[in-house]
């Protein structure tokens, strides 16, 4: 049943994109669509690079009027200002994540009280959309994803393992740290990071020496694996100590092709900063409106298919 489920919700978002149609002219008189996204994750971050890329190319493809917002780090108060201003200023529609729902909860809520459609990606789920009004959650359940992390390393015989948080407070990243825990069945310690890479990778260089018995390493994203990829790679522990991450970057696929790493989760995040720009311009312009969440993740990506994704990561696009 969840597999028919899920094709009919691709067929549902093909049939939108094929009626969108791209690229398109406008009337003289109709100005187009005007959307504002905004996450918690600079374009500049790897991962979210991604979700801008998804977000530029639809823009571009339907001729729309889109801005991609973020603070400066990761900052809750100043995400939260980005967001009223960006309801303050009315577009067609909102696009949203939302690590933090007390942080922003109330910011999102202003948002669809004042009748702007809201799409929340990535972080926030399908729960609290609903609860703040939202019209539906495109991202993957980061604790489910976690909980098949979790079960893929127990069938390792692992039963000592750590998962590294570059960014604790973030919901969706602990989420993954509870989900691959309740999934390897074992307490899990959570090695606290920092998005610098120099830190990170000195922070997991003490904490391997400090834990000789550790068998397995989750990286909660990039910002915490290619630097944990290196303070292995340093330690010569290559081997001995496995490790997995969630998202892609041409280094991971590159360390997984290599034999380096395990695998990494795809969340395929492009989707994310694609889709709702489609949808929420099919919405203004035809009243269609979505009715379904929309899982992008999670797919696990190994040795078997690192190699053929390595292209798309070069180009932003997985």
């Amino acid at each position: 049943m969840m597999r028919l489920a899920r094709r009919r919700l691709w067929a549902a978002a093909l049939a939108a994109v094929a009626l969108a149609g791209a690229p398109r002219q406008l009337a003289a008189q109709e100005s187009p669509t005007r959307i504002t996204v905004i996450t918690h994750g600079q374009a500049a971050d790897p991962y979210w690079s991604v979700v801008k890329n998804g977000v530029d190319a639809a823009a571009k493809a339907y001729g729309l009027e889109v801005e991609y917002h973020a603070p400066d780090t990761f900052d809750m108060v100043q995400m939260a200002q980005l967001v009223d201003a960006a309801v303050a200023s009315r577009p067609d529609g909102l696009v949203v994540s939302i690590p933090d729902a007390a942080a922003l909860g109330p910011s999102v809520k202003r948002g669809t009280d004042a009748g702007i459609p809201v799409i929340v990606i990535d972080s926030g789920g399908a729960k609290l959309t609903r609860e703040l009004g939202g019209l539906l959650y495109l991202g993957q359940s980061e604790h489910e994803a976690g909980v098949a992390a979790g079960e893929r390393v127990a069938k390792l015989g692992v039963t000592k393992a750590v998962c590294l948080n570059h960014e604790v407070g973030n919901t969706s990243l602990d989420d993954r740290c509870a989900g691959f825990a309740k999934g390897l069945g074992h307490e899990v310690p959570v090695l606290a990071g920092t998005m610098e890479p120099t830190e990170m990778k000195g922070r997991v260089s003490a904490y391997l020496r400090a834990n000789p018995g550790v068998e397995f390493q989750l990286g909660c994203g990039i910002g915490a694996t290619e630097p944990a990829l290196a303070a292995i790679e340093e330690l010569e522990l290559g081997g001995k100590v496995k490790i997995g991450t969630f998202d892609l970057s041409p280094g991971v696929l590159a360390a997984i092709d290599a034999g380096k790493m395990e695998w990494g989760i795809d969340a395929q995040q492009f989707l994310m900063g694609y889709m709702p720009i489609v949808m929420l311009d099919l919405l203004h312009r035809y009243k269609l409106q979505p009715l379904a969440d929309y899982p992008t993740g999670p797919g696990f990506v190994t040795k078997a298919d690192a190699a053929s994704v390595v292209a798309l990561a070069k180009r932003g696009i997985r």
